[in-house]
C-alpha cells in the first residue's frame, strides 16, 4: 500500500512540474482595449473541430508561413463559439498579414478585421497545448466580473512560440 502511494505521489510531482513547465500556472493579462485593422491570409472552415480539414488548415497555414509563402503571425478567426453550436464550427484559418497587397498562394483568400472596436484583450505565455483554453477562460471571466456582453467573434494569433493572443469584440 505505502509502495502505491509513493508511486502515485511521485507521478502527480512529475505532472506538477511539467504543468508548471509548459506555463500552466501562468496567468494570463486581459484588458479593454480598442482593436486595430487586421489582414488575415487564410481558408474558411465550417464543420465539426474534430474534423481532419480544420487540422489540416491549420499545418497548411504553419508551413506557408515556415516556407515563407506568406510573412506574418499565425492566426485564427471563429465566428461562432463551438462548445455552445454542439461541436459545429466556423472558422477561418490563416495568417495575419501586414498589408492587403501581398500575393497571396493558391487557394487563399483575404479577409480584414477592421479596427476600432473595443475589445476584451487576453495575452498569454504557455504551450500551445495549454494558450487557447487559458485565453478564452481568461477574456471570458474578465467580462463576466466587468459585466460585458461579448460577441461571437473571436481573433487569436500567436506573435511568438509559446505566445499567445486573443481578442473578443465587446458588444454595443
Amino acid at each position: 500500500m505505502k509502495k502505491l502511494f509513493y508511486v502515485m505521489a511521485g507521478f502527480a510531482t512529475i505532472l506538477l512540474v511539467l504543468y508548471t513547465y509548459l506555463g500552466g500556472f501562468a496567468a494570463p493579462d486581459v484588458s479593454v482595449t480598442t482593436s486595430e485593422t487586421m489582414y488575415v491570409a487564410g481558408v474558411p472552415f465550417e464543420g465539426s473541430v474534430k474534423d481532419e480539414k480544420l487540422q489540416n488548415a491549420f499545418k497548411t497555414s504553419a508551413e506557408v508561413l515556415k516556407s515563407g509563402g506568406l510573412s506574418g503571425t499565425l492566426s485564427n478567426i471563429y465566428y461562432n463559439d463551438p462548445e455552445k453550436a454542439g461541436d459545429s464550427i466556423r472558422a477561418f484559418i490563416g495568417v495575419i498579414i501586414p498589408d492587403s497587397a501581398a500575393q497571396l498562394p493558391e487557394g487563399y483568400e483575404l479577409r480584414t478585421i477592421p479596427g476600432g472596436r473595443k475589445v476584451v484583450r487576453a495575452e498569454a505565455n504557455a504551450n500551445m497545448a495549454l494558450l487557447p483554453r487559458k485565453l478564452y477562460a481568461a477574456a471570458f471571466d474578465y467580462a463576466k466580473e466587468e459585466k460585458l456582453k461579448l460577441e461571437e467573434f473571436y481573433v487569436e494569433w500567436f506573435p511568438a512560440e509559446d505566445r499567445g493572443v486573443l481578442e473578443v469584440p465587446v458588444k454595443q
